[in-house]
């Protein structure tokens, strides 16, 4: 191993890469290897849950005000819509998120300040208005 860890993170991936590919087990950085597909996962759950807030928060600025609906919200919520539907078609497993009461939770109220601020919206629901059928379902827009 030439590149450490801690000196260039991108370089040692793909020496560690090779190393694989080679079958070089023993010279393979195990702990950094761990901590760095433990990362990714984690990522991915941040990325659903942002891609979650920002679809939701354009759901309920849509709902909220609907005198200023107009094309840029549609596309955002469609292409949220699309971008969840190809995150969930590739890793299924986060599918599981969606049944967490606590993280569902933590999404709604992100999503609730993301629509406050953008909208000056107030008194918005503390709890979740529509099922997750709806709010991934490419032709539900609340009224």
């Amino acid at each position: 191993m030439t590149t450490a860890y801690e000196d260039d993170v991108a370089a040692w991936a793909l020496e560690q890469v090779a190393l694989l590919r080679a079958g070089q087990w023993g010279l393979l950085d195990i702990d950094h290897i761990a901590e760095e597909i433990e990362d990714m996962n984690i990522s991915h759950r941040h990325q659903l849950a942002h891609r979650l807030a920002i679809l939701m928060a354009h759901l309920l600025k849509w709902k909220y005000q609907s005198d200023r609906r107009g094309a840029s919200w549609k596309n955002t919520i469609r292409n949220q819509r699309d971008k969840i539907g190809k995150l969930l078609k590739q890793m299924p497993s986060l599918r599981r998120l969606l049944e967490d009461p606590e993280w569902d939770q933590e999404v709604w109220d992100d999503a609730v300040d993301l629509a406050g601020r953008e909208a000056n919206l107030t008194g918005l629901p503390k709890a979740r208005e529509w099922d997750f059928g709806q709010i991934l379902s490419a032709d539900y827009f609340p009224s």
